[in-house]
């Protein structure tokens, strides 16, 4: 036997010691489950590029709300596909437009869930942005007060959460203002706060129904900018934001250590489609196990920071958790 008193290995001998000194630990409470909800459709739709995933007729949503939570998961994030498109995406600001009566839905379905608006108008336009087009630029302060009226409407239809997602500068500002002067004070503002221009929502925006016409290059963040990613979080702490997030979350692991360092406020990591893709279609090829794959990288973005994930594997995840 060699002379070596340090043995890490004393602590992974069995299945219960290295329980008892994991240093990172998932729970299905971590997990937000985003629901995709599509306005006059009979039957779910198959998103061809997320197998296992589908767009939820409205008309079935509390259907969907009750088995989500009987998986487990407390909190939904729903995003909307309209078939009432215009050039501002007025549709998410009418109270009884498709935002206000999906929120209306989950919460009549399962009233303890916790239901969270993706406040944004890009599947809500029919150019696509995220914002109101101005000479074919996006306009920011339009837009701001545009998010504004929205994250009102949803608030006044029983949302939770609201999340603003547009990546417009003051955004989290005016709809905090908005909220209190309409006595919604008292409801949490998640900041998709640290945004990328993102090659990996491609999965998305197929799901979401979104014909963007153009890019989004001058309103997110630059995949390769660290340190505007962390001003951006830190002038949404400054403005309220209640929560803030990373979008994506694998190919931003450093940002999110970044903001778990920077700031006490809960952290939100997005695992979008594209992350969920590579996982579901290397699996469907055999050439990944699906499930530690899934667990593997749900953990890497615990252990990088995050308080909570929004995940496609949610549900599955979730159930898995529960037979472990």
């Amino acid at each position: 036997m060699t002379n070596c008193p340090i043995r890490l290995r004393r602590l992974r001998r069995t299945p219960q010691i290295r329980r008892l000194v994991r240093e990172a630990a998932l729970t299905a409470d971590d997990l937000i489950a985003p629901v995709f909800v599509e306005e006059e459709l009979e039957l779910p739709v198959a998103i061809e590029t997320m197998p296992g995933v589908y767009r939820i007729p409205e008309g079935r949503l509390e259907d969907e709300i009750r088995a989500i939570s009987a998986d487990g998961i407390r909190a939904v994030m729903l995003f909307g596909i309209s078939h009432h498109k215009d050039s501002t995406g007025s549709d998410t600001w009418n109270p009884d437009g498709l935002m206000a009566r999906m929120t209306r839905a989950a919460k009549a379905a399962v009233p303890e869930m916790v239901v969270i608006t993706d406040n944004c108008v890009c599947e809500y336009t029919d150019h696509g942005h995220c914002g109101v087009l101005l000479e074919g630029e996006v306009d920011n302060d339009a837009s701001c007060t545009n998010l504004a009226r929205q994250a009102v409407v949803a608030a006044s239809a029983g949302a939770d959460i609201v999340a603003p997602s547009a990546m417009m500068d003051g955004q989290v500002s005016a709809i905090r203002l908005a909220l209190d002067n309409s006595g919604f004070g008292h409801i949490p503002i998640m900041a998709y706060s640290s945004k990328f221009a993102s090659a990996f929502y491609g999965p998305f925006r197929a799901a979401a129904g979104c014909t963007l016409e153009g890019d989004r290059l001058s309103y997110q963040i630059d995949p390769m900018n660290r340190r505007e990613a962390r001003r951006e979080s830190k002038i949404d702490e400054e403005e309220a934001a209640d929560f803030l997030m990373v979008k994506p979350a694998m190919p931003y692991l450093d940002i999110l250590r970044d903001l778990r360092t920077q700031s006490d406020l809960p952290l939100v990591a997005y695992q979008v489609g594209g992350e969920y893709a590579m996982i579901r279609f290397a699996a469907l090829a055999g050439a990944i196990d699906e499930t530690a794959a899934v667990f593997e990288a749900l953990a890497a973005i615990k252990r990088a920071g995050a308080d909570l994930i929004i995940s496609y594997f949610a549900r599955t995840a979730a159930q898995q958790l529960r037979e472990m």
